[in-house]
């Protein structure tokens, strides 16, 4: 867990009233209190804590602690929060708003209680079996603790090959059996004789305020969204950026520059590929605000040995070549000397970011205007054929295929059959907001939480993400339908917040990209090398058909996206199990 926590190492061990033995180990990360008062475990009467996190508004609860005359002996956040649960009870995580993994042991009744922030920014991992719990942030953690390696979960493996990784955290499985996440906003009480009591300490609620106008909407969002950027400068070192050419990162980087006054630096991954290449609205905000920045060209040197290297660090596949990108961005902000880097995750899924938003929302509104924009402005850049029919969701709102990658024609690559119906989660009536709050919580922003997590501390990098903020979040839910989509164009309510902030060009600008990587710039599979690591003996081919992988590296057209993502997930899986 260096890698994780390289500043300082510790444990504590206790034998409780029950005569079980509890063991808290702690690697640290300094980013709040750099002084060694402020190491882990950290104590505090009888209740100690590990802390894998932060909490964002320290500041103004430590102020309320000192009102009280709860004496503090730090300047940590990791002491607040614990001073603020042993003051007022585990209802207090409503007033906390952070991202963390931790645990609490009380010496005096012998107690033990694991906590997950709302979003799952930090990972929490459980396995049990007969000498007991084991808790950590890692895999690895796990497994040395146990002393032996976990049993390797194929139902998982097929799930991430056939229908990728916004299946990966619906049926509450890793890629190993037995063990799970402890669920986000979540907490998990262990008393003295080990009795476990699981509980949720917060809910997403949706309830639109339908008199809400688009005036109020966009000043509640500024207002909001600033508060949160705020929040999230709180630290002892510096903060670098990821940047692109869209909007979701740069309403972070203006609002951090402009309002808040933020030295900030930019890192972009630069793309020759024309279909991912954001350079010239990268360069219009570095210029117009003067912004320090850092460009890092896709660099496809030793791709194999280097994504061998990121699977095992990940104790399991990557999820997509994207994050192979980033991690070279990542190596860049440590290069730096960076500590924190910040993201832009959760935007589409509060906002409106993807292409079947749009369809939903001309099946709820039927409106005409709405129709023709989109026919006029985004119909001409789909390429997914399953989402060029308007009507998609009007004759059919229970469609959802187009979510998985061509699952039925992957299963034929198994040896043996399997398959598994898609499930939704019901969180609202309003067809739009339900899909919203499972990408949320279960889709695309687990997973991309996941993979920048492991990328970032690779290189002993916190990640912070500020469209992640509860109050944010809450206010956005009340939001009526009619305000997210404009002329065709998602994002409304943020592309107005942040009027007068951001650059008009990038507020006006249709393009959508994201941050993507083209699968063919790094694997090329012609290379002879390319082909050896994917059709070399591997215990993979007892589960996938090696004449199927040959087809397929013999194809001369160039594959379409869904079979170059299941290439790259083959391989990542390949070497997984070469590992594990």
């Amino acid at each position: 867990m260096r890698q994780r926590g390289p500043d300082h190492a510790a444990h504590s061990h206790w034998v409780n009233p029950a005569g079980k033995h509890v063991n808290l180990l702690h690697t640290r990360l300094g980013i709040i209190d750099l002084d060694e008062r402020a190491n882990q475990p950290f104590g505090a009467g009888d209740k100690w804590m590990v802390l894998n996190g932060e909490l964002y508004n320290y500041v103004e609860l430590r102020r309320e602690l000192e009102v009280r005359g709860v004496p503090l002996r730090t300047s940590s956040d990791t002491e607040v929060l614990l001073q603020t649960i042993a003051c007022n009870g585990w209802d207090a995580l409503d007033r906390c708003e952070g991202m963390w993994a931790f645990g609490v042991y009380d010496a005096g009744d012998g107690s033990l209680t694991l906590c997950r922030d709302r979003f799952g920014e930090k990972p929490l991992y459980l396995f049990r079996d007969a000498t007991g719990l084991y808790f950590g942030s890692e895999v690895k953690l796990i497994s040395a603790l146990l002393g032996q390696r976990l049993e390797v979960n194929y139902d998982h493996i097929f799930r991430n090959m056939i229908h990728g990784y916004k299946a990966l955290y619906k049926a509450g499985q890793t890629f190993f059996r037995g063990l799970i996440e402890l669920p986000r906003a979540s907490t998990l009480h262990i008393d003295a004789n080990g009795h476990e009591t699981p509980a949720t300490y917060w809910k997403p609620s949706y309830a639109t305020d339908e008199a809400m106008s688009h005036d109020e909407a966009v000043a509640g969002v500024r207002q909001r969204l600033i508060r949160s950027m705020e929040l999230r400068l709180r630290a002892d070192v510096p903060l670098a950026f990821c940047m692109s050419g869209g909007i979701d990162s740069n309403s972070l980087i203006c609002m951090a520059k402009k309002i808040l006054g933020y030295d900030v630096h930019g890192f972009t991954i630069v793309n020759e590929d024309k279909r991912y290449d954001e350079w010239e609205q990268v360069s219009a905000v570095v210029t117009s605000l003067g912004l320090r920045h850092t460009a890092i060209p896709v660099n496809t040197s030793g791709f194999l040995e280097g994504l061998r290297t990121l699977v095992l660090y990940h104790d399991g596949p990557v999820y997509t070549i994207n994050y192979y990108s980033h991690w070279q961005l990542m190596a860049q902000v440590k290069a730096h000397g960076y500590r924190i880097s910040v993201s832009g995750n959760g935007s589409d899924e509060l906002f409106t970011g993807y292409y079947d938003h749009h369809l939903m929302y001309l099946a709820e509104t039927r409106d005409p205007a709405a129709l023709q924009a989109w026919q006029t402005h985004v119909l001409p850049h789909i390429r997914n054929a399953k989402l060029r029919d308007p009507n998609q969701f009007v004759q059919n709102p229970g469609f959802r295929n187009h979510l998985f990658m061509d699952g039925d024609a992957f299963v034929s690559y198994l040896t043996h059959p399997w398959q598994e119906a898609f499930e939704e989660v019901a969180y609202a009536p309003n067809l739009l907001r339900n899909r919203m709050l499972n990408e949320m919580f279960h889709e695309t922003v687990p997973p991309t939480l996941h993979m920048d997590d492991l990328n970032a501390m690779y290189y002993s990098v916190e990640n912070r993400s500020p469209f992640l903020d509860r109050d944010l979040f809450e206010f956005c839910s009340r939001i009526p339908t009619r305000h997210l989509m404009r002329d065709g164009l998602t994002k409304v309510i943020l592309r107005d917040a942040m009027r007068g902030i951001v650059p008009d060009s990038i507020l006006d600008n249709r393009r959508k990209v994201g941050f993507n990587a083209p699968v063919f710039a790094y694997l090329d599979v012609r290379d002879p090398q390319v082909r050896s690591a994917a059709l070399d003996a591997s215990p993979i081919f007892e589960h996938v058909r090696h004449d199927k992988i040959e087809s397929l590296l013999a194809r001369e057209d160039e594959l379409p996206n869904s079979e170059s993502k299941f290439l790259f997930t083959f391989l990542c899986t390949k070497f997984f199990l070469e590992k594990f």
